[in-house]
């Protein structure tokens, strides 16, 4: 069945206007009154509605029934990750979102190519949600990713955020644990914050600074994964 994003208050016969985007998707499939689709407003759980009017631009729906179900992973990962190119960036939110990771920050740093700030932050930051909302209809989720402001990585170690979350820095050096050998070791189901580098990593002077704010340098082995992939090879271990 259609699923789309819908974030509104939702209860069992409202009937209520999809908002824009939505309504362009139930045009563009081609849907027709009397369909049934499915709605998730991000607070957990999942709408059955059907379509009862379509105009040019505008689709009415009636809300169904409401079904608990949820496919969120049993340990919430936060990502931090390094900005990097756009294209990557994108890539990594949406297969981010589909591999459960609870939210996002992005992290201006030394090696960084993307320069965000102003206007131009808050753009992309709506764009990169827009990409997670929209992972998350594919995938089945009925909570989305948090895409968080990007900040510097000294603001963000000043901070930290969650502040009571598991502290993991992907690190290059020989001395770094194995990440499946800590996961194995019993961090159970507690919240995990993920810090990893962009494109070139972390310099040694963040990486020493993460440490100092409690963040414990972990491998994922010999191989080197590019800045998009490192993080979601964690992901998927953390989560599994």
């Amino acid at each position: 069945m259609p699923r789309f994003h819908v974030p509104l208050p939702l209860s069992a016969g409202l009937r209520l206007g999809l908002p824009p985007g939505a309504a362009r998707h139930v045009q563009v499939r081609r849907l027709q009154p009397g369909d049934d689709i499915t709605l998730f407003n991000g607070e957990g759980g999942e709408w059955t509605a059907r379509i009862e009017r379509m105009g040019r631009s505008e689709v009415e729906v009636q809300v169904l029934a409401f079904d608990a179900v949820e496919r969120e992973a049993a340990r919430a990962v936060h990502l931090a990750v390094g900005l990097m190119a756009t294209e990557r960036m994108d890539w990594l939110i949406e297969k981010a979102t589909e591999l459960g990771a609870a939210s996002l920050t992005p992290l201006l740093m030394a090696r960084s190519s993307l320069r965000l700030s102003g206007e131009r932050a808050d753009k992309k930051r709506a764009h990169w949600q827009a990409v997670a909302v929209a992972a998350s209809e594919q995938c089945g989720r009925n909570r989305v990713l948090a895409v968080q402001p990007a900040i510097a990585l000294t603001a963000f170690l000043a901070d930290v955020q969650p502040a009571d979350a598991q502290r993991l820095v992907l690190s290059l050096e020989a001395g770094a644990a194995s990440l499946r050998a800590v996961t194995a070791a019993g961090v159970g189901d507690a919240a995990t914050l993920l810090l990893s580098g962009p494109e070139g990593g972390l310099s040694p002077s963040e990486e020493a600074a993460a440490r100092a704010a409690g963040f414990v340098a972990v491998s994922l082995g010999a191989r080197v994964l590019r800045a998009e992939t490192a993080p979601l090879a964690a992901l998927a271990l953390l989560t599994a």
